[in-house]
């Protein structure tokens, strides 16, 4: 390990990743620069959210009643997130989602999130689940852009087909 330390006005870091293997080595690489972007995001923003798929449930529970399909639709498409989080935990993601959904509601608990950890509470607040808002801003937006791009397309040409 190499330490230089009372250097003058140096705004620099370097880190030493060391690993048993080249995988393990880029997965911590690529773990370092996930924490960097997470750190990146506070300085622009030092507001957060809670996470755990919490205020996604949020979101979607504030969105209208059925009578406007297309918020409707988004409001089901945030509840994906929270839906995955729990199945990749091995829980029951719809039993679960709902589980909390209704606990959200009836508790009026903005901070209830699905438990990943399996700690026997869904209170993102208690389990220090958060992520920043402007990291949460920015995958919202790219989702709704990249739909908004989707549903721009009004024609599939597929190889070989004679236009008619």
């Amino acid at each position: 390990m190499l330490v230089i330390e009372e250097c003058r006005n140096s705004r620099a870091m370097t880190i030493f990743i060391r690993g048993g293997n080249k995988m393990i080595i880029e997965e911590a690489k690529r773990a370092v620069h996930d924490d960097l972007c997470v750190i990146r995001n506070l300085v622009r923003g030092n507001r957060i959210v809670y996470g755990g798929g919490a205020s996604e449930i949020l979101c979607a529970l504030a969105c209208p009643s059925l009578e406007q399909y297309a918020i409707r639709a988004f409001a089901d498409a945030l509840e994906v997130i929270p839906m995955a989080l729990a199945e990749n935990s091995g829980m029951n993601p719809i039993q679960t989602l709902t589980e909390v959904r209704a606990k959200q509601v009836s508790e009026n608990k903005p901070h209830l999130g699905i438990d990943c950890m399996h700690a026997n509470t869904n209170d993102m607040k208690q389990q220090h689940v958060i992520e920043t808002l402007f990291g949460k801003k920015q995958q919202i937006s790219l989702a709704t852009q990249v739909v908004k791009m989707i549903l721009k397309i009004d024609d599939i040409r597929s190889p070989g087909e004679v236009e008619g």
